[in-house]
């Protein structure tokens, strides 16, 4: 079975049995018909996932594979900030008339920065070290720009990526402020697992664990019997991922340069509303 099935029931079932209920404050998040969207939440999760052994997608409901990768590389590869360079609609709701939305993540890495080296931004800073100074343990990228958050539609959720290089295998940790862990708990995890894979490939390096380490992991009031229902379905193995092996430049990855083989997952009728 699925070895990220397993972790998604174990937290689940932790923050259903052990989390804090935030019923008593006054909330930001709301839902579309303006009721405060309130949560059950467990403080400090942290997961870890071997990318030699399986790709970390769970089966026990749909990871929408396409337009998780297509994100992730509108982020770190288009390093854009506006949802029409982005094939799902996800962020259409902070997006503004122009479809921005702000000076958030993509935005942040591709701001450019001086070095001795010569100047960067985030996204060529990571590849440089990673071809000329694997043993730095300064390779990071961080989407938290103090300076810039009042002009972000929405604060950036998963913040930072660590990279480091041991041996032949290049590791990461994703931290994450924040975690909707219905809605985009293994979203995440699959998303980044794919770019520490991409960053490897290019690097001459073999994946290695990715560390998911979430600050806030909870449950919407509106989502518990949705995830309740969601962790009792069966688990079926991982499926296999196809990688295109001749891309060396990480600028030239396309969302058709991957395909998995083999996975199967157990439909989920109801559809899951999303905080704002």
């Amino acid at each position: 079975m699925s070895y990220a099935d397993k972790v998604f029931v174990d937290n689940i079932n932790d923050i259903l049995q052990n989390g804090v209920s935030d019923e008593a404050y006054n909330v930001r998040p709301h839902w579309e018909d303006g009721t405060p969207a309130h949560t059950i939440k467990k403080f400090g999760i942290v997961n870890r996932y071997d990318l030699q052994k399986e790709l970390p997608i769970i089966t026990i409901r749909r990871s929408a594979f396409k337009n998780c990768l297509d994100e992730i590389l509108w982020i770190y590869q288009k390093k854009s900030n506006n949802v029409h360079d982005l094939h799902s609609h996800i962020w259409d709701a902070w997006a503004d008339e122009n479809g921005s939305i702000g000076k958030a993540y993509g935005y942040q890495l591709g701001v450019k920065h001086i070095y001795p080296e010569g100047e960067f931004d985030q996204v060529d800073r990571v590849l440089y070290d990673l071809k000329h100074n694997p043993t730095s343990r300064r390779i990071m990228t961080n989407l938290y720009n103090f300076n810039d958050l009042h002009e972000m539609a929405l604060y950036p959720c998963a913040y930072s990526l660590t990279l480091n290089v041991s041996g032949d295998t290049l590791n990461g940790i994703l931290n994450q402020r924040s975690n909707d862990m219905l809605t985009a708990n293994n979203w995440n995890v699959l998303q980044y697992s794919l770019l520490l894979m991409m960053f490897a490939q290019v690097s001459g390096f073999k994946p290695g664990t990715l560390l998911h380490v979430i600050a806030d992991a909870h449950l919407y009031d509106r989502h518990i019997e949705l995830a309740k229902k969601v962790i009792a379905k069966p688990q079926h193995p991982a499926p296999i991922l196809h990688m295109n092996k001749d891309i060396k430049n990480f600028y030239d990855f396309k969302v058709e340069d991957f395909e998995l083989e083999g996975y199967e997952y157990e439909k989920l009728d109801e559809k899951i509303p999303v905080a704002i």
